[in-house]
Formats: structure tokens, sequence, C-alpha cells
């Protein structure tokens, strides 16, 4: 799959939306995509931070920025 600004791997703003809302599905891909732009630190405190705040936060992020958040760029 061609690599995009978009989050979740590229797919559609829609889609991404939705699997957003998706508790597990929000987890698992947030973990993937920092793992993916190779922010393995960040991608280890999603994995272990991923069930609480971070979900609403990504959910809000995802609708107004079309992009989850950042909040370690490391």
């Amino acid at each position: 799959m061609a690599k995009s600004n978009k989050d979740y791997f590229g797919l559609s703003y829609i889609v991404s939306v939705i699997l957003a809302i998706i508790p597990v599905t929000s987890w698992i891909l947030g973990v993937l995509t920092r793992l993916s732009e190779g922010k393995i630190v960040a991608g280890i405190l999603r994995l272990l931070l991923g069930w609480n705040i971070i979900w609403i936060l990504d959910i809000v992020f995802m609708v107004l920025n079309k992009r989850i958040i950042r909040i370690l760029n490391i």
C-alpha cells in the first residue's frame, strides 16, 4: 500500500474515523501506526496507555485534524 499523510495506513477519512471510534481497533492501529513511523517509545506507550484518555483524544484529533494525536515524538 502506498504511503500517505493520512493515519491508519492511508485508509479513507471515513474508514479511519470509524476505526478510531472502536476501542480495540484504535488501540491496535495506533500502536502499529506509531511503530511504522519508527517511533518505538511512542508505540510502547500507546500499547500500555492506549485504552484511556489517548483513545478519546484520538477520536477528537481524527475528526478535527485527520490524524491521531502525537504526544511523544521519540
